[in-house]
């Protein structure tokens, strides 16, 4: 698999952004345009791009957006095209979101993810978080959810 490179979202990566999350997630679950630039657009977001050198330009190959609130934060999504899966992507996006939200003073990182969900609630923990509850219908009013916490500081297990 070829090498990435993580960046600053800007406001141009944002149709191939939204083209990943459509991919990433089923209807109805996956942002709508106005949604996920809600998200891109407030203050208090940060976003970062992973990208990986394809013939001879960059390709667009994954993201996370968090938003920040004080001494809080909430992962909105990770979303990694499927070839790129599994080859460090994801975690890399973790650690540069999770490094910038520390820097700017924020303590806890929450985040939903399905319960059936089996990779992603792997992943999550993998990476230090753990269950706060379970949020019955939370997707499209019928699938559940994990709500997953992370202080930061804290060892991984």
């Amino acid at each position: 698999m070829a090498a990435f490179s993580l960046r600053a979202y800007v406001p141009a990566d944002f149709e191939t952004l939204y083209a990943i999350d459509m991919a990433c997630y089923p209807r109805g679950i996956a942002y709508s345009r106005r949604t996920l630039r809600s998200y891109l657009s407030a203050e208090d977001a940060d976003c970062m791009v992973a990208e990986s050198k394809t013939r001879s330009r960059m390709e667009i190959i994954g993201f996370m957006v968090a938003v920040a609130d004080g001494s809080n934060a909430h992962i909105i999504t990770i979303d990694v095209a499927e070839r790129h899966r599994r080859t460090g992507v994801g975690s890399a996006l973790l650690g540069a979101i999770e490094e910038g939200l520390a820097a700017h003073g924020v303590q806890r990182i929450a985040l939903e993810t399905a319960t059936s969900n089996e990779a992603g609630v792997a992943f999550w923990q993998r990476h230090g978080y753990r269950y706060a509850g379970v949020l019955r219908g939370y997707y499209l009013g019928r699938i559940d959810a994990y709500w997953l916490i992370k202080t930061l500081g804290e060892e991984k297990i």
